[in-house]
């Protein structure tokens, strides 16, 4: 596997299964746009060993082994690695953020029920945080605020996800939103009434409150990146609005932001109208 054959590996994975990501990728100088690929299709085959058809602490274990001998030059015969290695190298991406994400899926072995905020924002860190500190590096930034601004971003992204897959979660035995939030409001995660939207729109305030905190990283990343960063947020942020302006009707439907007005977004931001 030649290091061109990997990189248009990671290219494909992401052009195939990045729904959101991928939009904002289009933007961004070929090099960059590569490096954002092979993170993605990192990402996204961490997230398959943990919750497909052979998901295993077994199988997690191997793939943090071979992560180990890739970044040190030995490949396990994964398509994805010569590319990861490269973009880690090439970007100076410290290797604790991917182990942090193979960690973080490692959590969705068992079902699981989050107690409270502090317990759900580690999770938060591990499997989207990171992914934003990952992100910046690719971007280019010189303002030592910028790693607490994405840490906060990737926090905003994954909390719209959670609200987003309240009812797959639940049929996979996982409960994201905390245990003292769904007590203090008496919702029940399969029930849509005015308990269930409370308890959302009580998360859903936290969410666009973390957005609000993290809107100046913008200006933070390398100039020619801001534009790929902004439609990347702004996408997440419009999936957030969806959801709230469905009055947090996520259990009859899946919320999306169509691909016509993600592709609108990313017109915008090639054009500087943000």
């Amino acid at each position: 596997m030649t290091l061109d054959q990997s990189y248009a590996f990671c290219r494909h994975i992401a052009k195939t299964r990045a729904r959101n990501f991928y939009y904002s990728f289009v933007l961004l100088a070929p090099e960059q746009k590569n490096a954002m690929c092979a993170m993605y299709a990192f990402m996204r085959y961490c997230d398959d060993i943990s919750e497909g058809e052979g998901a295993s602490l077994a199988a997690i274990e191997q793939w943090r082994a071979d992560l180990d001998n890739a970044l040190k030059g030995q490949f396990s015969g994964h398509a994805v690695w010569p590319a990861v290695r490269d973009t880690v190298e090439r970007f100076r991406i410290p290797h604790e953020y991917l182990f942090d994400m193979i960690r973080g899926v490692s959590f969705d072995l068992q079902p699981r029920q989050v107690q409270t905020f502090e317990e759900l924002y580690g999770y938060c860190y591990l499997v989207a945080s990171v992914v934003g500190l990952t992100t910046i590096h690719i971007f280019g930034f010189d303002d030592p605020k910028a790693p607490d601004l994405a840490e906060k971003c990737g926090i905003a992204f994954q909390l719209t996800n959670i609200l987003r897959d309240v009812k797959e979660d639940y049929g996979n035995h996982r409960v994201y939103l905390p245990a003292e939030d769904i007590s203090r409001f008496h919702a029940d995660l399969t029930r849509y009434d005015q308990h269930f939207i409370d308890l959302m729109e009580f998360e859903a305030a936290r969410a666009r409150d973390y957005y609000r905190q993290s809107r100046p990283l913008i200006e933070m990343v390398h100039r020619s990146s801001r534009g790929s960063l902004w439609a990347l947020i702004e996408i997440y942020r419009r999936l957030l609005e969806r959801i709230i302006h469905s009055r947090y009707d996520v259990l009859s439907r899946r919320v999306r932001v169509p691909a016509w007005e993600k592709m609108s977004v990313v017109v915008r931001a090639a054009c500087g109208l943000r």
